[in-house]
């Protein structure tokens, strides 16, 4: 299966293992990730102002591309897929920002919103199917209770998104067993970290990671997964109680593919 990848920025730099292992487990699943070709970064946020295009320009380009090559474009990064996701939602709900997009492009390299985004994960369920990457697995992770972090892009505006029930998701979980290890299911699992409010309000942005990382920890988890970079690096500088991992690390040591950090 060939299917067209966007990195995106953090994956290049801070957050390299998560690209890292996911390129590695679809060659275990049989699966090409086509990097797209000087892709740019996504914009970081999806703006809400319907006058805001520029921003947005990078995140067509990447879904134009892929049109072009099997029209599946694949992200790991959350805040990355859910920039991409709106982007192409707004080009299919809102011609007047798609003609204003269109324009930028130029004649010839029009966008028209069919491209199919998936999240590595929902590739995973919907492609590949768990019970293919369940039958990958050399070392068994059973015994190992893992809570899977959501946070709040991956899932939510449900109405765009369609990753998962944002209330009650199982995706990860789902791959959790696949992988042989027990999923911890604990209130926080999908709500806010507090990474963007960082800079403005500091004190309240480390009092939710901490109620994310204590309510996984008196959970009963050995440690917490995400597929978000800004969640990650929030909830590890506010000191978590556990380790906190890209899922594609995870499936990287059931796989046995995951490098020694130590090495």
């Amino acid at each position: 299966m060939k299917v067209a990848y966007f990195p995106g920025c953090t994956l290049k730099t801070k957050a390299k293992e998560l690209d890292r292992y996911a390129r590695k487990c679809a060659e275990i699943l049989d699966v090409s990730l086509e990097e797209v070709e000087d892709w740019q970064c996504c914009g970081g946020v999806f703006t809400t102002s319907r006058d805001e295009v520029a921003t947005k320009l990078s995140s067509v380009r990447a879904l134009s591309a892929a049109k072009k090559n099997n029209n599946v474009l694949v992200t790991v990064c959350s805040a990355c897929h859910n920039v991409i996701k709106q982007t192409n939602y707004a080009m299919q709900n809102d011609a007047e920002f798609a003609q204003r997009v269109n324009n930028y492009l130029g004649k010839g390299e029009e966008y028209d919103g069919t491209t199919e985004i998936l999240h590595y994960l929902e590739l995973l369920r919907d492609k590949v199917g768990y019970d293919n990457v369940a039958k990958k697995v050399i070392n068994s992770l059973a015994g190992k209770k893992v809570a899977a972090y959501y946070g709040c892009l991956l899932l939510r505006p449900n109405s765009v998104m369609h990753t998962d029930d944002p209330e009650n998701p199982t995706i990860m979980e789902d791959l959790i067993r696949a992988l042989g290890a027990e999923p911890v299911i604990y209130s926080e699992r999908n709500e806010c970290c507090g990474g963007y409010i960082t800079l403005e309000n500091p004190e309240f942005s480390a009092l939710r990671s901490h109620k994310v990382t204590e309510s996984a920890y008196n959970s009963g988890a050995d440690l917490i997964v995400t597929a978000c970079p800004l969640c990650k690096y929030n909830l590890e500088k506010n000191g978590s109680p556990i380790p906190v991992v890209y899922f594609t690390e995870l499936m990287a040591e059931a796989f046995g593919v995951k490098e020694d950090a130590n090495a």
